[in-house]
């Protein structure tokens, strides 16, 4: 009799132990199918692994991530975070931007989801499928898209709440500006543009890219909104263009606002005569890509726009908003390096971020 009780308790726990099937639609319209929950997950995209992380609240299922997503964590707030996230292997693609995938490489990491660039071309995902392997696919350009990355990694990790949460998040900041923004004239929107590269080129976000949504979310006007996602330019178009704000992206290590102050060919554009040039912030992620942490981009460039108009409380917000996202508080210090005051203090009215 004994031993038909341990049987059935057995067989119950085993019942318990069978995870449910998990399926959900990339954004490509795939249909992707797991046997539970993802324990072993690759990252492509160079935003995903941050995201998939915070998501996550932790390393353990990330297996592997590109090589430019480490570099956003390494001696950045999230290494301290999450110290173990450097150990993570990172040679799954080529070199550089490259998002072709090294699948003996993945294979060997044994991933049971890998997340890969859907608006690309086939030729990166085509070598994953016909290896075998499950691929979630998500795109770039628009905030839906964004929500959607969270939605499916909210998803896959059985944490939908927390997923939640951070779209309610960017729900009430994009409102909260919206409203802040609506009463800005054309006129008095400040010309903007943003290089994705600038020293090894001069390319520049167009609009269908991501970077023109939050431009003009807070309060300013891409001045190369004409053009695509991101666009390679000449020196004259720029000058024409006599932008009045100067975004710089994240992904160039070495490139400062001073590499632009000192280039002679742009010394009669607005931006450069009145000092606003602006290396983007990072912290758990680049701020200029779509990334957990979109929100505090928008607040922190309506006030680089409007300094007259806007003053949030920026230390109070990033840090009630790290406790939610990763359940750490940051000083005063952490602030500013998020905020990049080692590149910025000098720009016109960076003050305004010097006490939150």
């Amino acid at each position: 009799m004994k031993s038909l009780a341990f049987a059935a308790a057995l067989a119950s726990a085993a019942s318990w132990a069978i995870a449910d099937p998990i399926s959900f639609e990339d954004q490509r319209e795939r249909t992707v199918t797991l046997d539970g929950e993802a324990e072993r997950v690759v990252t492509i995209p160079i935003p995903a692994a941050s995201m998939f992380i915070a998501v996550d609240g932790g390393t353990d299922r990330l297996v592997g991530m590109h090589q430019l997503s480490k570099t956003a964590i390494k001696g950045r707030i999230l290494e301290r975070f999450y110290p173990d996230a450097l150990a993570i292997p990172s040679n799954i693609t080529g070199k550089g931007f490259s998002f072709v995938p090294n699948v003996e490489e993945l294979l060997a990491l044994e991933p049971d989801l890998v997340f890969q660039w859907g608006h690309l071309n086939d030729d990166i995902i085509d070598p994953l499928v016909n290896a075998g392997l499950n691929v979630a696919l998500i795109k770039i350009g628009q905030e839906a898209f964004t929500r959607k990355w969270l939605t499916i990694m909210g998803e896959v990790t059985g944490k939908p709440e927390k997923a939640k949460a951070m779209i309610d998040w960017r729900d009430d900041v994009m409102a909260e500006l919206q409203a802040a923004t609506a009463g800005i004239a054309e006129g008095d929107r400040p010309r903007t543009l943003y290089f994705m590269n600038y020293l090894s080129s001069l390319r520049v976000a167009g609009g269908k890219s991501y970077n023109n949504f939050y431009i003009d979310l807070a309060g300013g006007k891409n001045v190369a909104s004409e053009l695509g996602m991101f666009v390679e330019v000449g020196i004259e178009q720029i000058i024409s263009w006599d932008p009045e704000v100067i975004l710089l992206n994240g992904f160039e290590a070495k490139l400062s606002p001073k590499d632009v102050y000192d280039n002679p060919l742009l010394a009669d554009v607005s931006a450069v005569k009145s000092r606003r040039v602006y290396k983007m912030p990072l912290g758990g992620y680049r701020w200029d890509p779509p990334n957990q942490e979109s929100p505090l981009t928008w607040l922190w460039l309506s006030m680089v726009l409007h300094p007259d108009k806007f003053n949030w409380d920026m230390a109070d917000r990033i840090n009630r908003n790290y406790e939610f996202i990763y359940g750490q508080s940051v000083d005063a210090d952490d602030v500013r390096n998020i905020l990049r005051f080692d590149m910025n203090a000098d720009a016109a009215n960076y003050d305004i971020f010097a006490d939150g």
